[in-house]
C-alpha cells in the first residue's frame, strides 16, 4: 500500500478535526483540552521521500530561555524545536517515506503533539513562577542572570 493510502486511512480515524489539504498534505487540529490550553494545528506533508509533521506551538517564547530549546533537541528523537524569525515556537519531524505504516505515523504525530503541549505547559509554568532565585542564582524554570 502507498503511504499517501496508509496516511489517508490513519487520519480518517482520528478524533476530532481532520482534513486532507491536498494530494500528501493534511491537517489536524487537537481541541484545547488536549492541546495545553488552546487549540493545536499539526500539519502533514508526503513530499520528496518524507514525511513531515509540524505543529505551531507557541507565538511567542515569552518567559523561555531560547537556548532551552536547543538543549531539549539535544534529548528528543525524531523531533525538534524551532523557531521563526517572528519569534514563533514550531515543532517539527520528520519520517522516511519506506518507514511510514500506521504504528511510525501515530508515533510520530504523538512526539510532535508531546512536544508542543511540553513546550506550551513549560512556559506558563515558567510565567507562574515567582521570581526568586535559588543559592545558584537561578531556578529550574528561570536561568540565572
Amino acid at each position: 500500500m502507498a503511504a499517501v493510502d496508509i496516511l489517508d486511512a490513519y487520519i480518517d480515524g482520528l478524533p476530532g478535526e481532520t482534513r486532507r489539504l491536498a494530494h500528501g498534505e493534511w491537517g489536524i487540529t487537537l481541541a484545547p483540552d488536549g492541546a495545553g490550553g488552546w487549540p493545536l494545528d499539526v500539519g502533514l506533508r508526503l513530499a520528496e521521500g518524507v514525511l513531515h509533521a509540524q505543529a505551531h506551538a507557541l507565538d511567542s517564547p515569552e518567559g523561555l530561555d531560547p537556548w532551552m530549546l536547543l538543549w531539549w533537541n539535544r534529548q528528543t528523537r525524531y523531533v525538534r524545536f524551532a523557531c521563526t524569525q517572528a519569534r514563533e515556537v514550531w515543532v517539527h519531524g520528520e519520517l522516511p517515506v519506506g518507514a511510514v505504516d500506521e504504528r511510525e505515523a501515530d508515533r510520530l504525530l504523538g512526539l510532535v503533539v508531546e512536544g508542543a503541549i511540553a513546550v506550551r505547559e513549560f512556559q506558563a509554568a515558567a510565567q507562574a513562577a515567582p521570581k526568586q532565585p535559588d543559592s545558584a542564582g537561578g531556578s529550574w524554570l528561570q536561568p540565572a542572570g
